[in-house]
């Protein structure tokens, strides 16, 4: 599984590093990236934590 986020709807709130740091960073323009790897199965549910908590729906966590 790969987690991706729609920079269009990322509001910065910085909410997804905080919850899964291993996975989320915040980008130079102040807005979320997701690590572009497989997401390890011991950090996949803070993934998915980090997805749920996105205020704005901004994150997927699904296969590719």
């Amino acid at each position: 599984m790969k987690a991706f986020v729609n920079k269009e709807d990322c509001i910065g709130c910085g909410l997804c590093p905080s919850i899964c740091p291993d996975i989320f960073k915040m980008d130079d323009d102040g807005l979320a990236i997701a690590e572009d790897i497989e997401i390890p199965e011991d950090i996949l549910d803070e993934a998915k934590e980090a997805a749920e908590s996105c205020p704005t729906d901004a994150i997927t966590v699904d296969n590719m």
